[in-house]
């Protein structure tokens, strides 16, 4: 425990290895990007309105992200997870099978937004420290909860851990008081049966906003005297591999950045389709007969063939992929309500079939794989090879790419001039004296 600790107080995001850096940065733009293109979607307007009357603002406040409404620092965490989860294109990992910064980048938020509002300056290089502990503890939370629990789980089971970690560093927690707020948010961490959500999709999605709730609850709950250690996926002597390296190698490393705001496990396939149509001008919608996905058991489990809302599409695998052959693109926009009621996307879905294959399914989930076969109306038949997800460590975006998915998920909600300020910011964060300055950015409607 006393190494974790001396982690999350003594991190410096200078000190970091420069590649580790660009990723920290990286996930924050990627973060904040869907949170601006997600700020108007049903569940976070829902998360939104219960945040501001069930969690009002008091002696500590926050604001809202991309809206600007004040409210408690817990009721921003619910509201910012619900937020960035809504969008499913955030980034993620594998190891984890699961996702960190649509729970802790919110809570962070909060928490900076309350405190400053109190008088403290907080530099955009604490900031980044504070967000690299949050990320790298909550990630390895993640593998040490995949790696004992029976149960696959949703990431706020795990990602609360993170916050923890990032808000104990701007607290200046003692040690024994942030032992009790990891054991806190473990004990109360939200341990949701995620193939039950793959197999029913609604808006609690991947618990992000439970995650960060957890967190920010669990320093509050610690700094007013409960008691709560010990935390099992930190504390263990079956989880102590995954801590041993700590400060010395960067689970954050490991991430990955999705082109599509849809399900990590429908993305290869995205991939193959995307990659084979470049390949052949014959393979557009009007030309495809019938459509076979191989994909591994999870993947296969999306289906999703009539979605009824943003929350089944997102959640599924033929949806999507009948959007991009149809549309040549798959954003934001191919997940409202007219897109949803498109005849040609649902008629092209109906050709869609999508099998499990097993030996997809044996190399799961160390590799996210899906192979993908088009049968055309004049009887050529074009394939792909087995295909990993573009945005994958071994197929990683570029960073030019990675700003470019920015723009176009903020561009639709912010002015261009807003979404190049935030660029600019995150690009120098490190050197500002107050992260004030990009507060005013993504705190503010």
């Amino acid at each position: 425990m006393s190494s974790l600790y001396a982690f999350q107080r003594d991190t410096h995001f200078r000190s970091l290895p420069t590649a580790t850096q660009h990723i920290v940065k990286a996930s924050l733009i990627d973060i904040l990007g869907v949170a601006a293109a997600a700020r108007e979607t049903p569940a976070c307007q829902a998360a939104r309105r219960y945040a501001l009357e069930h969690h009002p603002a008091s002696r500590l406040a926050s604001r809202t992200l991309f809206n600007g409404q004040a409210t408690h620092p817990l009721g921003a965490a619910w509201a910012g997870g619900f937020c960035v989860d809504s969008l499913d294109a955030h980034e993620g990992h594998f190891t984890s099978k699961g996702h960190a910064g649509a729970t802790v980048v919110p809570a962070l938020l909060a928490l900076v937004d309350a405190y400053r509002e109190q008088g403290r300056t907080i530099s955009g290089e604490e900031f980044l420290s504070a967000l690299c502990v949050g990320y790298e503890t909550a990630l390895r939370a993640g593998v040490a909860l995949m790696a004992t629990a029976p149960e696959y789980h949703a990431s706020g089971a795990f990602s609360g851990i993170g916050v923890v970690c990032a808000g104990a560093r701007l607290l200046g927690l003692d040690e024994q008081t942030f032992r009790h707020a990891l054991g806190i948010a473990e004990y109360f961490g939200p341990r949701c049966p995620m193939m039950r959500l793959i197999d029913h999709p609604s808006m609690l999605r991947d618990a992000h906003g439970a995650g960060a709730f957890s967190g920010v609850n669990a320093l509050l709950l610690a700094q007013a005297g409960i008691t709560g250690a010990p935390a099992e996926t930190v504390e263990d002597d079956r989880v102590a591999a995954c801590w041993s390296d700590l400060g010395t190698r960067w689970e954050i490393d490991a991430q990955y950045f999705k082109p599509w705001p849809v399900c990590r496990w429908a993305q290869p396939a995205l991939t193959a389709a995307s990659d084979l149509m470049k390949a052949h001008v014959a393979l557009r919608a009007h030309n495809i007969l019938h459509i076979r996905v191989e994909t591994f058991h999870e993947s296969m489990r999306l289906q999703g063939h009539a979605p009824t809302n943003a929350d089944e599409a997102q959640y599924a695998l033929a949806y999507p992929l009948a959007a991009l052959l149809q549309r040549g693109q798959l954003g934001p926009n191919e997940f409202d309500e007219r897109a949803l009621r498109n005849e040609e996307i649902l008629a092209l879905c109906q050709q869609i079939e999508i099998v499990e294959a097993a030996d997809l399914s044996a190399r799961f989930p160390d590799e996210i794989l899906s192979r993908v076969y088009f049968r055309l109306k004049d009887g050529r038949e074009i394939s792909s090879d087995i295909t990993c997800a573009r945005g994958d460590p071994q197929m990683p975006l570029s960073a030019e790419e990675l700003r470019d998915k920015f723009r176009r998920y903020s561009h639709g909600a912010l002015h261009d001039s807003r979404s190049d300020n935030i660029l600019t910011l995150v690009d120098s964060l490190e050197h500002s004296v107050d992260c004030h300055a990009l507060l005013e950015q993504v705190l503010v409607a």
